[in-house]
């Protein structure tokens, strides 16, 4: 196990670097173009797939870097660069880290390259977990699976909303309730293969940020999936229901409930490091201004009005880092969130984000208002960071319930 440090060896300062590079000379530039436009920028995706940055095996490298800042550490400078652009580069990982959580050696083999396409050709992936009624309370989905043993398929009907890449992607990875009398511990995961009848794009959201990365609802009619489709496959699906329901019935539906809680917490660290970026960005735009920008004859940083903002945004962008950092490192060593610390990472770096961003604008002042600066960009997007992969509400319930030990509402 690796000792938490807060100093990047040599291979991690090569790789944030190389990230630095492509996100102010590749992404940066195109950023306000592709907001304006609200597409998925292909050719920025493409470009990100021809040095590798766009791809499992470079995600995988970061995953399984031992001292857990490999994630957070690509997150931030890919966000710093531009968080719609990111967040379109990024989200495929959201469908395929899915299917390595979930799926057989051969599930993985087979879809995880279908995710990504090639250079030539790339593709995207969605995953479809959030519903019109379904958000914070998964327990609540209503997208039904229903297995067809005549014909070894399954059957999805339902509603998917928020999909990142939803009705674009060229594999669909959706959570459905199995067995209702569960919770959410009766839900699976599929994965929709390209073009299967049924499937369709809903409604494309018009979004205050992250523009230019594809966000919509996914309908499903009657979607017939073979029952390889099923990720584990179905005895491992039918061990767990069974599991499942043998704790129901021993009394031990709330120590299940805590144990999916904690793997939501996991992953929190790296929306927090997504956050990190984008404040740092707006952060570093303000900062310069106030250095060249002149009223009263003189720097505004020289007034400690300038100074003093600047001086906080710094102090909250380090602490929301190490925040992320002491959460992704206690991830990978295995060290149990006795406190909810990813839920805490997540928590004060998107509130940062929004605070800083908004910091940046007071700073340029009229400046900062319009679109020919991109505090104005960063700040829209930094307002999805308190909302998705759990509210800000959640967030604190999450660390409330941890720390009193009882069931807050």
């Amino acid at each position: 196990m690796a000792e938490f440090t807060l100093e990047l060896n040599d291979d991690q300062k090569q790789v944030r670097d190389w990230l630095h590079g492509f996100a102010e000379d590749v992404m940066r530039p195109a950023a306000a173009e592709w907001d304006e436009r609200e597409e998925t920028p292909w050719p920025i995706i493409q470009e990100a797939a021809k040095i590798g940055i766009y791809s499992l095996d470079f995600y995988a490298q970061q995953f399984f870097d031992p001292t857990g800042l490999g994630i957070p550490m690509a997150m931030e400078e890919l966000f710093w660069g531009d968080a719609g652009i990111a967040l379109s580069i990024v989200g495929t990982g959201l469908a395929a880290v899915g299917v390595l959580a979930n799926g057989t050696e051969e599930q993985i083999g087979t879809w995880i390259p279908q995710m990504y396409g090639d250079v030539n050709d790339v593709k995207v992936a969605a995953f479809c977990s959030s519903e019109p009624d379904a958000g914070s309370d998964v327990a609540s989905m209503r997208t039904r699976a229903v297995y067809d043993e005549a014909k070894d398929e399954w059957v999805l009907n339902g509603t998917k909303t928020w999909a990142t890449n939803g009705g674009i992607a060229n594999v669909h990875v959706v959570v459905a309730v199995v067995d209702p009398g569960l919770g959410s511990k009766g839900h699976a995961s599929f994965i929709v293969p390209p073009n299967t009848p049924g499937l369709s794009q809903g409604q494309k959201f018009q979004k205050h940020g992250i523009r230019a990365s594809h966000t919509a609802e996914v309908v499903l009619e009657d979607v017939r999936v073979p029952g390889h489709c099923l990720l584990g496959g179905k005895e491992k699906l039918d061990e767990r229901l069974a599991r499942a329901h043998e704790k129901a019935r021993a009394g031990g539906g709330e120590r299940v409930k805590n144990a999916a809680m904690a793997t939501f917490e996991a992953s929190r660290p790296a929306v927090g490091a997504m956050a990190v970026g984008t404040a740092r960005a707006a952060y570093d735009y303000a900062l310069e201004y106030a250095k060249t920008r002149e009223q009263f004859g003189r720097p505004i940083i020289d007034n400690q009005g300038i100074a003093f903002q600047l001086a906080d945004m710094r102090t909250q962008i380090d602490a929301a880092r190490l925040l992320v950092w002491r959460a992704s490192w206690m991830a990978t060593a295995g060290k149990p969130f006795t406190s909810a610390e990813g839920s805490m990472s997540k928590l004060f770096a998107s509130e940062t984000a929004k605070k800083v961003t908004a910091q940046a604008i007071q700073i340029l002042g009229g400046n900062g208002y319009t679109r020919e600066y991109p505090v104005e960009r960063m700040h829209r997007d930094a307002a999805i960071y308190t909302i998705f992969e759990g509210t800000s509400e959640i967030q604190r319930l999450v660390i409330a319930r941890t720390l009193s030990g009882t069931p807050i509402r």
